[in-house]
């Protein structure tokens, strides 16, 4: 008699379930202006933007969440482009800068990720200023020549971290700040202005303004055109009427001559 072969089924991990604060979408809205640079020769042209700042924060007994977004008009981008989180550990005392993946920031060069790193840092020290900062690791993308790294370190440094290589892989860079204290909450101004909902109108009264100013200079261009084709055409008359007059003149002097 044989007997069935007893085997114990398959445990199936459970799924790793996404955090309660993953998806959170932007709850609260401010307009940016990226102020036109001077051409470069890595990104091209640098003209005048807006762009759409968006926020969400949410607060617990064992965690907080900030995550920043810039939204740009007409672009569809990645999920993890244009993202800065700040997480918060009440139980170990210390923040997390996210994504993962390390920040990513469309259009470059327009000082968009410095005035991110600011503004996290100015929204972690107003309740957090002695918590630990979470070593960060760089993305090697970064850094794929010497400008690049230089660029990034630049960024990094004026906002208050440091630059090291990781003790375990001499190729791995890490961001490092002690405390969160030692953030800085400043940003290049001349590159990126945080308008208000009065400066947004303000902006638009006075576009409207320029709009209409070149409106009536249009019309006026428009008028003296039309003023300056009637007169051509009348002069093309009499300068035709002449002609005809003059060629008149001379077969009548050829007729009376041949007489």
């Amino acid at each position: 008699m044989e007997t069935p072969d007893q085997e114990s089924p398959a445990v199936e991990a459970a799924p790793h379930e996404p955090h309660p604060w993953a998806s959170l979408p932007p709850e609260r809205f401010q307009l940016l202006r990226l102020m036109p640079q001077p051409a470069d020769r890595r990104v091209g042209a640098r003209p005048l933007r807006f762009v759409q700042l968006g926020l969400v924060e949410r607060h617990g007994e064992e965690e907080s969440l900030l995550r920043l977004t810039v939204q740009i008009p007409g672009q569809l981008l990645h999920r993890e482009v244009n993202v800065l989180e700040v997480w918060v550990d009440h139980r170990l005392g210390e923040i997390r800068l996210g994504p993962e993946r390390g920040l990513q920031v469309e259009p470059e060069e327009r000082g968009l990720g410095r005035f991110l790193l600011a503004r996290a840092a100015a929204w972690a020290r107003l309740r957090w200023n002695h918590y630990r900062v979470q070593d960060l690791p760089l993305a090697r993308r970064d850094a794929l020549d010497e400008d690049s790294r230089k660029r990034r370190d630049h960024v990094l440094s004026a906002q208050g971290f440091t630059v090291e290589t990781a003790a375990d892989d001499e190729r791995q860079q890490l961001c490092r700040a002690a405390r969160v204290s030692q953030l800085r909450e400043d940003w290049n101004a001349d590159k990126v202005q945080l308008l208000s909902l009065l400066d947004g109108a303000t902006l638009l009264e006075q576009c409207d303004r320029v709009i209409d100013e070149r409106d009536a200079s249009l019309r006026q261009l428009e008028d003296r055109i039309a003023l300056y084709r009637r007169d051509d055409i009348s002069l093309r008359f009499a300068i035709g009427c002449l002609a005809v007059f003059c060629l008149f003149q001379a077969a009548l002097l050829i007729w009376m001559a041949l007489r």
